[in-house]
């Protein structure tokens, strides 16, 4: 089964990122976020529309803090509706909670 651990993992990156006061440092790591989870064909995907994956690359022409939230606040919502309930009615979860 799969619960879209790039989903977490994409959050996760990008809290980290907006820690991140160095110009030089950020755009490198905006970079990686970008081939890691924006790009098509990235290796972890993120499963985001045309319009976000869009205003996202758009936004790391000149990084800044603000670069991932429209695509983190829509992979935060997916997990919310779709992948979190999805795992917390599995056989693995229900296992755990015993």
């Amino acid at each position: 089964m799969e619960f879209s651990e790039e989903n977490i993992e994409f959050w996760m990156a990008c809290e980290e990122y907006k820690k991140i006061k160095s110009p030089n440092k950020m755009a490198a790591k905006a970079k990686k976020i970008y081939e890691e989870f924006i790009q098509t064909d990235a290796p972890r995907e993120v499963n985001i529309d045309h319009f976000t994956r869009a205003v996202t690359t758009k936004n790391l022409v000149e990084p800044s803090s603000s670069s991932f939230d429209l695509a983190q606040k829509k992979i935060f919502a997916l997990m919310e509706k779709d992948t979190l309930p999805r795992f917390i009615r599995s056989e693995f979860y229900q296992e755990l909670v015993k």
